[in-house]
């Protein structure tokens, strides 16, 4: 995905849809993001001890999920925007060797604050779920 440097606020328009995001889930992305995370948890890095708890690998943990979540929609709404919330939901586990696919639109825009309804799917189902909120700097305004 394309960054938008000095996106506007004003050119936003509700029921606007995000690009599409193909994000390669490797191993590698789920077991370093975890322990740059400081999650330990071992069905984060440990495939055989995922799967005695059940697990058919390792999996993506939520801060991880968070983050692309977050990376998605400012990488869409460019410099000009600042993270104001994200509230997901995770369903299907993130697995190496799979992609997930992130989505977006434009739900609500109000106050410089612009709320994007995301959703991030992998070969199993939804894996995140949810919305985040932007907020935009005024015109001429640092």
């Amino acid at each position: 995905m394309t960054v938008l440097a000095g996106r506007s606020y004003a050119d936003i328009m509700v029921g606007e849809a995000l690009p599409e995001l193909a994000i390669p889930l490797t191993r590698t992305l789920i077991v370093a993001t975890a322990i740059a995370t400081r999650d330990f948890q071992d069905v984060h890095h440990d495939p055989s001890l995922a799967q005695e708890r059940g697990s058919k690998d390792v999996f993506m943990n939520i801060l991880t999920s968070n983050g692309l979540v977050g990376r998605y929609v400012t990488d869409w709404a460019g410099s000009a925007s600042t993270l104001r919330r994200i509230a997901i939901r995770l369903g299907a586990p993130n697995y190496p060797g799979d992609t997930m696919t992130m989505t977006g639109e434009v739900v609500s825009k109000e106050d410089g604050v612009v709320v994007v309804k995301v959703q991030g799917a992998n070969s199993l189902g939804n894996h995140a779920s949810g919305t985040v909120a932007v907020a935009f700097k005024e015109e001429g305004r640092p």
